[in-house]
């Protein structure tokens, strides 16, 4: 678990009053899962995570003793990078077409918000 100075793995800084562990558990971004158990779950090798890291796909949080702790949303995207890369991509195109679903994913959940508030997603006003 990360120290109160360590960030999320999405970079933002956790509060100083830590949410109760039902919204942690509940929160897409937090760094819940070890190197290994990520590796595990990604159905990868820890050196897969690590090129992955090292491709700046994602960037684990570190706990206090300096170990890696991934989020269930750097899963999905390691688990999808991995498929590029099981079907013949090398890594570091399979990390920047990941990084660039990932962004699109993104805008198209801002433009849907945008849409349901009566805001006009290109100009910012109704």
């Amino acid at each position: 678990m990360p120290s109160e100075s360590q960030p999320y793995a999405d970079g933002r800084q956790p509060d100083q009053d830590r949410p109760p562990v039902a919204d942690r558990l509940d929160d897409d971004h937090f760094p819940a899962y070890t190197m290994g158990r990520a590796a595990e779950l990604v159905g990868a090798t820890p050196a897969f995570l690590r090129a992955l890291g090292e491709a700046r796909l994602v960037t684990p949080t570190r706990s206090d003793g300096g170990h890696r702790r991934y989020s269930r949303h750097q899963l999905r995207l390691a688990a999808r990078a991995r498929e590029l890369v099981d079907q013949g991509t090398p890594v570091d195109a399979a990390c920047r077409i990941v990084s660039l679903e990932d962004q699109l994913e993104r805008a198209e959940r801002t433009n849907e918000e945008l849409r349901r508030q009566g805001a006009d997603p290109v100009h910012g006003h109704r």
